[in-house]
């Protein structure tokens, strides 16, 4: 495949992260302080719309899966539903009351937000699909990986730092209508970029079934649970990175940019790093060294009293991340392999989005760690400075928690089976299934 059309499939993450991620931000700030509803309401409304993600996911890549369309079975699902996610991210900035008084606030939130989420695993979990059918080698996975994640950090930092400045300045039916635009601009035009083969076969047994032969492949466990544990660690950090920088720093919230730039930057250079380390010591290992290398730089986060010194410390965390993020998708797709091997169907919708519904959990999991952390510390938000004892809570949530999560997933992969000469064997039985050529073969690069 071209280079450019790689790269134009690639671009895609600038609006599957910048919809994500701004959502994430703000959802809750916009509803409660902007939109005046009841905190408890908004509570109320993210629980049931956890409850709707539960049912969304696996379903939407069941569906995908059996899907038979001349175009394949992807790229018909985000053609279609690129512009509907725009504009379903545009409206859940649009304050209820523009639609008058009548509309029950609670309801204008679920609506949305139901609406929002369904269009964005419809077309988001398609484009993903799309990844290792698209790119079987580990050469290409691990290149195409590393320019997905640079163009997803691109996103990020639209979210997280132009979404204040618009909605500051034009309101936030504005970063709405801007943010959704390129949401559905960027997703809608990687499929130019994208092939699909019309005659791969997916499911052929019923969703439960399906769901249940996802859940106890092995390999699929070993690599959901060192996924979950890993994205828990990003979630607890991300939480904890406001408490730290203005209690433990003492500085104004303007500095989390700076530690925001440090960690983008040095994440993006370590991307292509790791695009050839994972070629030279295969996926597993290299995951697991850049485990390692992350886990020991949050140590860091110990010791700053000083923005430079935390910002030092986000850049060393970066050196890590950059290669868990380049990883995550190529060690699923070996999964979606060795199964696509053992039954001969390609099962990429159902697997992306059972790894999605596990994800979820995060946040859940994140919020109850850190609120019993900073309650048992002795946090209180009316205090301008805290205890002794918060501030060592708060230290703990940036080190100490992380990193023993960090290892704890580093043991979840020592069980994943797909390394080596086993790798190898699936890759080449695979080939041989699908009769494809070996790569660097003339038929394999065409």
């Amino acid at each position: 495949m071209a280079t450019w059309k790689k790269l134009l499939y690639s671009s895609g993450s600038i609006g599957s992260s910048l919809a994500h991620q701004a959502l994430s931000a703000y959802l809750y700030f916009f509803y409660v302080d902007v939109s005046r509803m009841a905190p408890a309401v908004v509570s109320v409304g993210l629980v049931l719309y956890s409850l709707w993600n539960a049912v969304n996911d696996p379903l939407l890549g069941f569906i995908s899966d059996r899907t038979r369309t001349r175009w394949g079975r992807r790229i018909p699902y985000v053609v279609a539903g690129a512009l509907p996610l725009g504009i379903a991210f545009y409206l859940v900035w649009v304050p209820y009351t523009f639609f008058g008084s009548g509309v029950p606030p609670l309801w204008y939130f679920l609506a949305v937000t139901f609406l929002f989420d369904f269009f964005y695993t419809l077309v988001v979990l398609n484009w993903t699909a799309l990844f290792p059918e698209m790119f079987p080698s580990l050469e290409e996975r691990a290149q195409v990986s590393a320019w997905r994640q640079l163009f997803g950090l691109i996103g990020l930092a639209a979210a997280l730092g132009g979404a204040p400045l618009i909605y500051s300045s034009l309101g936030w039916p504005a970063m709405g209508l801007l943010f959704g635009g390129l949401t559905a601009l960027t997703l809608g035009l990687s499929v130019l970029g994208a092939r699909e083969d019309p005659s791969k076969r997916g499911e052929d047994v019923g969703l439960v079934e399906a769901v249940k032969l996802t859940v106890v492949n092995r390999s699929f466990v070993s690599f959901a649970l060192t996924s979950f544990l890993i994205q828990l660690v990003f979630a607890l950090l991300l939480a904890a990175l406001p408490f730290y920088v203005k209690y433990v720093l003492q500085l104004e919230s303007v500095a989390l940019t700076a530690l925001q730039a440090g960690l983008i930057l040095v994440t993006v250079v370590s991307l292509l790093i790791w695009r050839r380390l994972a070629v030279a010591w295969g996926p597993k290992r290299a995951m697991q060294r850049s485990i390692l290398l992350f886990a020991a730089a949050l140590l860091l986060f110990w010791f700053p009293q000083s923005l430079e010194g935390a910002v030092a410390a986000t850049a060393a965390v970066g050196l890590g991340l950059g290669g868990i993020l380049l990883l995550l998708d190529v060690l699923l797709s070996d999964v979606i392999d060795e199964d696509a091997l053992r039954s001969g169907a390609r099962r990429e919708g159902m697997y992306f989005g059972v790894h999605a519904l596990i994800l979820r959990l995060n946040i859940s999991v994140q919020g109850l760690i850190q609120g019993a952390v900073l309650t048992a510390t002795g946090y209180n938000a009316a205090l301008a400075i805290q205890p002794d004892s918060a501030i060592l809570g708060i230290r703990l949530l940036m080190t100490v928690i992380p990193i023993a999560i960090a290892l704890a997933a580093l043991f979840a992969l020592s069980f994943y089976p797909l390394a080596g000469e086993r790798l190898a064997a699936v890759k080449e039985a695979l080939r041989r299934q699908e009769g494809l050529a070996a790569p660097g073969s003339p038929r394999a690069g065409s």
